[in-house]
């Protein structure tokens, strides 16, 4: 290591004096990422269904197919029950009807933990 020049000796005694201390050796040292701790922080506050209503809107077309997915949209997801969103009620009368087939479509594509029933809501 070179030896530091009086120059540098001074800047760094006026430094520490107006700081403090000394300059810390690396400023990064007590540092820690946000990933480290998001995926805890968000199974604590329950946060982490949004992240399964997402994917569960994402694949919903393939589940309900076609005809169904237009007229029912998924609204939430909250302690497994899904909630649609169903533009008609002979709609709902005729998903009600097909509850447990679209249920089980729903548990077979997303995982059987993820969705345990299902409620309609007409507006």
């Amino acid at each position: 290591m070179a030896k530091e020049s009086r120059l540098e000796a001074m800047r760094r005694a006026i430094l520490r004096e107006w700081r403090g201390g000394d300059e810390p050796a690396r400023f990064d040292a007590s540092v820690h990422l946000p990933k480290e701790f998001l995926a805890g922080i968000l199974r604590q506050a329950g946060a982490t269904e949004g992240i399964d209503e997402e994917r569960l809107r994402a694949m919903w077309k393939e589940v309900a197919g076609d005809f169904v997915s237009r007229h029912a949209t998924p609204v939430s997801l909250k302690g497994g029950c899904l909630t649609l969103h169903v533009l008609q009620p002979a709609i709902r009368f005729q998903l009600e009807q097909t509850r447990g087939v679209l249920l089980k479509n729903i548990q077979e594509a997303a995982g059987a933990g993820l969705v345990k029933s299902i409620r309609f809501m007409v507006g």
